[in-house]
């Protein structure tokens, strides 16, 4: 039964990750949780992944709050500091990041052999993705 009361639960199983959703370039991204996969109305979560010595273009989220959980690789994360230079995040299997709504970011993974694979939790019901050809400081 699945009513107001009584809403049904949703099983996503790990080979069921949709690709088609929005994409940066240099990383993959994959849709577990979303408004059009299971009826999410305020949360958007998957996974990404990024190839070994790739860097993704630079981009933002918009007006969602993104959550990061590193699952494998040595994912770096890269934005402009308050003095306009570059800042870089060094993260490892275990660890957290929170990027702001419009924070314009990349990531990049370093490492020569390992893929980079982190689970994202976004606080919209889509992949909200605004890629910036410009570069970091073009938001």
């Amino acid at each position: 039964m699945s009513d107001a009361f009584h809403p049904r639960l949703h099983h996503v199983p790990a080979g069921s990750l949709d690709a088609d959703t929005a994409q940066t370039g240099g990383m993959h991204r994959f849709a577990a949780i979303s408004g059009g996969r299971v009826g999410a109305e305020r949360l958007w979560m998957g996974q990404t992944h990024v190839a070994p010595q790739t860097a993704s273009a630079d981009h933002h989220h918009g007006d969602s709050e993104t959550a990061i959980y590193v699952l494998s690789g040595r994912p770096e994360f890269v934005f402009l500091g308050e003095d306009g230079t570059e800042e870089r995040i060094r993260t490892g299997p275990g660890d957290y990041v929170f990027i702001p709504p419009f924070v314009p970011h990349r990531e990049e993974n370093p490492g020569p052999e390992e893929e980079a694979v982190v689970v994202i939790a976004r606080s919209s019901q889509e992949a909200i993705v605004v890629n910036l050809p410009g570069g970091l400081g073009s938001a």
